[in-house]
């Protein structure tokens, strides 16, 4: 850090987005039992993920973060969290077979409860009310007394942010990860006829299984197969929670979020001097930014000099968040200005926040054509800048839900209605979210090609 830090600091500058608690008295106590908690993730695990982000950041490793728009307390359960990184596992190994290159796998889960919105107050049958921020401020049914910012839901969602960690490192060190099991659900998804397309990158799979299997590499000789390394993430926007949960690392002394393994700061939170920028530039963790169309060049300069001061490698990933057609005209100059300052960053793309529109039947959706578009922007973009296009986020979930129109299953606006789920923005279903997993596995493909051919 360049400049003296403390996790309160935050405290003194510009908040945005975040909520006015009417009961101080019942959030200083909130605030101080959460300090006394044990934090929900540890700081070897998040130098870890910042090695692993490092070498995303060179080419040598991809990153695959995908998760929920916002996690919730009424439709917390294990097969929710099950499903959902049962889908994570199936895209990543479809990726590493494309990119030949590690997968960093890493969730919108356990944390993600907090959600920035564009007004701070909706209006329903004429009456006005405070805007839903997300189970872990306010409650989404349109009551006024629902609305009023509790601080006792950051209990909750500790609780449930803890238990979903359990699952989770269960899920990865338990078998359940086993390479050859999450395969064949991945051949399940193949047969069908709308897939069938898939289904030859898929069989290249399945020989390049057997090969190793035939070859004496199992589960039993290689702890890979059978395991993996599983991270967590979530927007860092409701600074009381964060600040409680943050910890100092006994190893190093120096302080560590313990809400999750990533945090980072979203497109409307950014603010050089703001209160989200000031508590993630003291704490070790990785760090993501998202980056809109709106973010200058000189900002990116000041961000990146504040958040990443050693110019570390998986220190910093910038989340370009452009909408179709739009990363064409606003993310080569962010790249030009990340080479002319020498900053070591990984770049990602989120496809999702600037492709969601309102259909005609009056639901928030994402078309799964302007989903890929973007993808395929992003890394047209690298291409002819000559830079590492390192990972992709994605709003997702496991369940069959119907948000985003488009894919192969045909997700119609007529479809939309039957199962509408989420609490705030549309999220890819599972089908969706493989499908797109297949089509980025091309795109990281023909890379791979080309940097061979350029280093022949």
């Amino acid at each position: 850090m360049t400049e003296a830090w403390s996790k309160s600091a935050w405290r003194a500058k510009e908040r945005i987005q975040m909520p006015d608690y009417p009961d101080s008295a019942a959030l200083n106590a909130v605030e101080a039992q959460l300090a006394n908690f044990p934090p929900l993730v540890f700081a070897g695990e998040a130098r870890e993920l910042k090695r692993k982000l490092g070498e995303a950041a060179q080419g040598r490793a991809f990153l695959l973060q995908g998760g929920d728009c916002a996690e919730s307390f009424s439709e917390f359960n294990a097969d929710l969290i099950r499903d959902t990184f049962k889908v994570l596992l199936q895209m990543a190994v479809v990726l590493t077979y494309g990119a030949k290159v590690p997968v960093v796998k890493v969730g919108r889960m356990a944390g993600q409860f907090a959600k920035p919105r564009s007004a701070p107050t909706e209006t329903l049958g004429g009456v006005e009310l405070p805007s839903y921020r997300g189970d872990i401020i306010n409650g989404f049914d349109f009551t006024e007394a629902a609305r009023v910012p509790d601080p006792q839901r950051m209990l909750q969602a500790y609780t449930q942010a803890s238990a979903s960690l359990n699952l989770l490192r269960a899920f990865s060190k338990g078998g359940f990860a086993d390479i050859h099991r999450v395969h064949s659900w991945t051949l399940g998804f193949t047969k069908s006829e709308d897939a069938e397309k898939y289904k030859a990158l898929s069989d290249r799979i399945s020989d390049a299984l057997d090969f190793m299997t035939a070859a004496g590499v199992t589960k039993d000789t290689m702890g890979a197969m059978s395991t993996v390394d599983f991270f967590t993430s979530h927007e860092a926007l409701l600074l009381e929670y964060e600040e409680a949960l943050c910890r100092i690392d006994s190893t190093t002394g120096l302080p560590v979020a313990g809400s999750g393994h990533m945090i980072w700061i979203g497109d409307r939170t950014r603010q050089p001097d703001g209160a989200h920028v000031e508590f993630a530039r003291g704490v070790q963790n990785p760090i993501g930014l998202k980056c809109g169309p709106s973010m200058t060049s000189e900002d990116l300069k000041v961000l990146m000099a504040k958040l990443n001061p050693e110019n570390e490698f998986g220190r910093l990933t910038l989340i370009a968040r452009f909408g179709a057609g739009k990363s064409t005209e606003h993310l080569p100059r962010l790249i030009r200005t990340v080479r002319e300052a020498g900053a070591n960053v990984l770049w990602t793309c989120d496809p999702m926040h600037g492709n969601t529109i309102k259909s005609d039947s009056g639901f928030k959706t994402r078309p799964f054509e302007r989903v890929l578009q973007e993808v395929r922007d992003f890394f047209a973009v690298h291409k002819s800048e000559g830079t590492i296009p390192g990972g992709v986020h994605f709003e997702m979930t496991g369940k069959d839900v119907t948000e985003c129109t488009g894919g192969l299953r045909a997700v119609t606006d007529e479809d939309l209605s039957s199962r509408y789920h989420t609490a705030c923005d549309p999220r890819l279903n599972a089908s969706q979210s493989l499908e797109l997993a297949f089509l980025v596995a091309e795109e990281l493909s023909e890379r791979r090609k080309e940097m061979q051919r350029k280093a022949v």
